[in-house]
């Protein structure tokens, strides 16, 4: 991997990012919107409520990939944005509209502006994702060409590949906010929500694994050359990692060990970004490789060191929030629990190997990459230098921020 493919390489982590977390609150919009009614009351205030803290948070990783993929290839992403005009714009208008409902619904005044902020959010979680997947689908089918909008402004997005994309963005969204609020429900000891969203998680499951395996059909007669990376080698593997995490989430639901479902289910869907990506390397886009794409090496150099400053403050930063929602810091328990102490010592003893580990590891990683950054001249060692203090970075974070997240907890 050279110092062109580092960037993008980042680009596609963050991407799977967006499109694990941002999926799931997406899914939870979905969710709120099939729970109409006052018998449903309690699991739509649970989506809800499971939202609050991290709503905002998750489309970081969207502008992270914006500004990764604007800096460092800039002629693709002339020509991405001004192709794909259209689900890009559509997408961006869906954030807004959903972000405002979110935000007024809180002090909505009656029944009737409950359910019509409700719908109007339920409307924009599903059209986000759906024009975020025709837009990739766009892309992975060879529909952008290279040039200031060259391509067709619909036909680049309305497409057999870009339908299936979208479809499936919208499931599994669903399927990992299903997951996820069963697994909230667990925390926050709601047996009736566990009930309530199981089944559910169950059934989005099955759904989003349909369409992933129908839409290889699709792409066999509509985009030849993606099916064949994905049949093929590391995209065949990415492909069977997703399947097999996918069957592992159905069992640890289906057995109610919400716990590792969790992290199955996130893994089943980054599987999917990751065996796009390497389905369609080297190209970024037709007749465009991402060497030829990319900027020139002061501008990669200066990326990365400005990504590695922002890392030192970002990572920290939402591993602490994280953190302290998967600890149910911010749940809603039942009025017979006093405190969440149980739920944080389950939680401690559940994270002990990966915060133990992840101190050594963040050693590990700044003393291989400290001398690669400073003392290389550029080029491979360089971007392995800012790769590696990046996992320093992380790992510290994963190694002190639980630590910091305890202590508050025991203090309160």
């Amino acid at each position: 991997m050279g110092l062109a493919e580092v960037p993008l390489v980042l680009a596609l982590l963050g991407l799977a990012a967006y499109v694990v977390l941002g999926g799931a609150d997406f899914g939870a919009g979905l969710w709120y919107m099939l729970l109409p009614g006052e018998r449903r009351r309690a699991p739509r205030e649970h989506t809800y409520h499971a939202m609050g803290p991290v709503w905002e948070a998750n489309h970081v990783w969207l502008i992270f990939v914006l500004v990764v993929v604007w800096t460092a290839y800039p002629v693709a992403f002339g020509a991405i944005f001004s192709t794909l005009y259209v689900p890009l714009f559509v997408a961006a208008l869906g954030i807004i509209l959903r972000g405002a409902c979110y935000a007024l619904r809180g002090v909505v005044s009656g029944p009737r502006e409950d359910r019509v902020l409700g719908t109007l959010f339920g409307l924009s979680s599903l059209l986000t994702p759906f024009a975020l997947g025709a837009a990739i689908g766009g892309i992975a089918s060879g529909r952008v060409p290279l040039g200031n909008a060259a391509g067709q402004a619909i036909g680049s997005w309305l497409n057999p590949t870009s339908l299936l994309v979208g479809g499936l963005a919208v499931a599994t969204s669903a399927y990992l906010a299903a997951v996820w609020l069963t697994a909230d429900a667990g925390r926050a000891r709601r047996p009736d929500l566990v009930e309530a969203f199981r089944g559910r998680a169950l059934a989005a499951g099955a759904l989003a694994g349909a369409v992933a395996l129908a839409g290889l059909l699709v792409v066999r007669s509509d985009a030849e050359s993606l099916y064949v990376g994905l049949t093929s080698g590391a995209g065949l593997v990415a492909v069977l990692l997703s399947a097999t995490a996918g069957l592992a989430t159905m069992l640890f639901v289906a057995s109610r060990r919400l716990a590792p479902a969790r992290w199955s289910a996130a893994l089943a869907v980054a599987a999917i970004v990751a065996g796009w990506a390497v389905a369609q390397e080297p190209q970024m886009l037709p007749g465009l490789t991402v060497e030829q794409a990319a900027a020139g090496k002061e501008t990669l150099v200066a990326l990365l060191v400005a990504l590695g400053i922002g890392a030192a403050i970002l990572i920290p930063s939402l591993l602490l929030l994280f953190g302290l929602v998967l600890r149910g810091r911010f749940d809603e328990l039942p009025e017979e629990l006093e405190s969440p102490e149980d739920g944080v010592a389950a939680a401690e003893r559940d994270d002990a190997p990966l915060g133990t580990l992840a101190g050594p590891v963040a050693a590990v990683c700044a003393a291989l990459g400290v001398p690669l950054t400073v003392l290389s001249a550029g080029g491979l060692p360089l971007a392995l230098g800012v790769v590696l203090l990046l996992g320093a970075v992380a790992a510290a974070a994963l190694f002190v921020v639980p630590r910091v997240a305890l202590a508050e907890t025991g203090g309160d």
